[in-house]
């Protein structure tokens, strides 16, 4: 389904590129000017000494894979961000303005699973370098409502670098870094009290939510007012029980891929039988349709010397006696929430949309359906929609009540969802 767009807007996008650095906190100068590289964009620096949400370069770019042709100013920035061990990484950005009072509104947004080669970037995508599978619609829905987007590529699409795919907290910390670089793109007319909100779907919905739960802490200054969130996999060990040896079963070889580029000290290569090591590397290079296709109905045990299960898998430790499945166990949403007065480890002051299809075949309803319980029984205010389609269809199902949602927040009415 697209949507055919009216008038005239600028916009700003912004599409990231990640990588690990060395330090953070200090003091960087923003770029006067966004004319880098292509190839500057996507180089990872041997270091980066910068405080999270710094704008490290930017590049003025078209954006052809948007539908709608709706005129905007667009750009891809590399930015500083934090990871899961509190160093930082860099990712890459694009930027815009607005005319109706007080500053534009930012979206940040992450998109659903896309592939861990390095073509498969969004980024790339939205720029017509490479495209598979891109999520266009919920772009140009955000810009026809006249909002600038923030669009992340994730952690880890730098050249050289792998996607730490469905790590929870490198997700949202690149999310709302992102909308944090938007302010600092020369010639974006963002205001840095602009209201914000978070959106994604499937991978991209863990990233939002992870967002939503970290933002309190984690940037305390965004003024953020609502998240949406579709097709998420809260819960991993739910949802690699129901991949693993089905149609979809590459995406949980990409999410193994992901966890051991964010631990790499946890047993790993050892386990690996000569099938398993060629998979790991077939699988660092393609894209959504490459990876379903390749690993349908795969069996992770068989890329391993002995045949282990996931359970057995779960149970193996690291140096310092944490195990695989303590670290499955720290993505998982919907523990430690509660509302903005709570004295929960994550506070959520602002409303969240959840969503899912009824006909999902990729995403286990158990967990979709788990986060969802986990937020109204925390107190969180939630909505919950459910749409007819499956994992696929139902994203571009949920775009006009996700609009509505956004617009509703950025209103300020007021709302006690559906719990």
């Amino acid at each position: 389904m697209k949507y055919r767009l009216l008038g005239s807007l600028a916009a700003l996008l912004m599409a990231g590129a990640t990588f690990t650095a060395a330090e953070s906190g200090q003091a960087v100068a923003a770029p006067a000017s966004c004319d880098a590289s292509d190839t500057a964009i996507y180089t990872p620096p041997a270091a980066v000494s910068a405080a999270p949400g710094t704008l490290l370069a930017c590049e003025a770019v078209t954006l052809p894979k948007v539908p709608g042709n709706i005129p905007m100013k667009a750009w891809k920035v590399r930015y500083a961000s934090t990871d899961v061990r509190g160093t930082p990484i860099a990712v890459a950005v694009p930027a815009a303005a607005w005319t109706r009072g007080g500053s534009r509104p930012v979206i940040g947004f992450n998109p659903g699973t896309l592939g861990l080669g390095p073509q498969c970037a969004f980024s790339k995508q939205l720029a017509g370098a490479y495209q598979d599978e891109y999520e266009g619609d919920q772009i140009a829905a955000i810009l026809k409502a006249g909002y600038a987007v923030a669009a992340t590529d994730g952690v880890g699409y730098l050249n050289g670098l792998t996607h730490t795919y469905v790590v929870g907290r490198n997700a949202g910390h690149a999310l709302l870094d992102a909308v944090r670089t938007a302010f600092q793109v020369p010639g974006g007319g963002l205001g840095p009290d602009a209201k914000v909100g978070v959106w994604g779907y499937s991978e991209g919905g863990q990233a939002s939510l992870w967002a939503a739960q970290l933002a309190s802490s984690y940037a305390p200054e965004l003024h953020v007012v609502g998240d949406a969130a579709g097709g998420v996999p809260g819960d991993l060990k739910i949802t690699a029980a129901g991949l693993n040896g089905g149609p979809f079963a590459g995406f949980l070889l990409a999410a193994v891929l992901g966890l051991h580029t964010a631990y790499p000290s946890m047993p790993f290569d050892s386990l690996l039988n000569d099938t398993g090591r060629s998979a790991i590397q077939q699988g660092k290079s393609l894209c959504l349709v490459g990876t379903v296709t390749a690993f349908a109905f795969a069996d992770i045990g068989n890329y391993t010397k002995d045949g282990l299960t996931l359970d057995q898998i779960y149970a193996l430790s690291g140096p310092d006696g944490t195990t695989w499945s303590d670290l499955i166990d720290a993505q998982r949403l919907g523990v430690g929430v509660g509302p903005a007065w709570s004295g929960a480890q994550y506070r959520i002051g602002f409303p969240v949309l959840q969503y899912r299809g009824l006909a999902d075949e990729v995403i286990p309803a158990a967990t979709e359906d788990g986060t969802h319980r986990a937020y109204c029984s925390a107190g969180v205010t939630t909505q919950w929609n459910t749409y007819a389609g499956d994992h696929l269809t139902a994203d571009n199902q949920a775009i006009n009540d996700v609009m509505g949602f956004f617009a509703d927040r950025i209103a300020g009415r007021f709302t006690l969802g559906n719990c």
